[in-house]
């Protein structure tokens, strides 16, 4: 089947574009399949042949899009990585250009339900269980928390600075990401209602308690504070 998929012409009239946007979609499925059998099964229970099923595709085209499971799954880490950067730097980037309203903003996101929601937080989870014996995936991980922690430093120290908060910027921003990760665990407890509105609520009422003089309990800003013109420009 691969080997067909490979050398098999398109038919007349779909341009090499078509093609392409063609394979990605069929990626794109393969992936979302993964996502849903690890949210099933578990990152090792999961197997080539229930991405397959899941996607209604043969094993033979899994096989010739991801050459091994190991790719697929580093793939599938790839891609919820870089969704879940998407997500908050295009809320970043659409709030007002002030600290406040931006360090809301990207936390907001995090318990967006397109982001926060069960079969996303668990395969997180699950990838993050095995981050320290595959190199890759923690790599792949500490990106992304190294990413958004740089962010989330920056605003820190202008609302400390321009709110003159006996604070230290780096334990903010630590204290800050360690708590919505902590809320995301929390979610996904099995005693525990997955309700990420609620989730939200509990850290707009933190933000509030770090800097009670620019953000309110509900999350909303009371005081912005204008950002500095940026070093470098965070793109999507």
């Amino acid at each position: 089947m691969a080997a067909v998929e490979k050398t098999t012409p398109a038919p007349a009239g779909i341009s090499a574009g078509n093609r392409e946007t063609i394979k990605a979609k069929r990626r794109r499925e393969l992936i979302e399949s993964t996502m849903d059998s690890i949210a099933e099964r578990g990152l090792n229970d999961t197997t080539i042949a229930d991405v397959a099923k899941g996607a209604g595709l043969s094993r033979g085209i899994v096989n010739f899009h991801f050459q091994s499971k190991e790719i697929l799954l580093t793939e599938t880490l790839q891609h919820l990585s870089r969704r879940y950067r998407n997500h908050w730097l295009e809320r970043y980037h659409k709030a007002a250009p002030d600290a406040v309203t931006r360090l809301v903003k990207i936390f907001e996101a995090d318990f967006d339900p397109m982001i926060c929601n069960p079969r996303n937080l668990a395969v997180w989870f699950a990838f993050w269980g095995e981050a320290k014996s595959r190199p890759v995936y923690s790599e792949l991980c500490g990106e992304r928390d190294d990413d958004r922690y740089r962010t989330t430093l920056r605003l820190c120290r202008e609302i400390i600075q321009a709110g003159q908060y006996d604070l230290v910027p780096e334990q903010m921003a630590r204290g800050l990401e360690s708590t919505a990760e902590g809320l995301w665990h929390s979610l996904v407890m099995p005693h525990r209602k997955f309700n990420p509105t609620e989730a939200w609520r509990i850290m707009a009422g933190f933000l509030s308690l770090c800097f009670p003089r620019h953000i309110g309990r509900d999350g909303a800003v009371i005081a912005p504070v204008p950002m500095k013109a940026e070093k470098t420009v965070l793109d999507m």
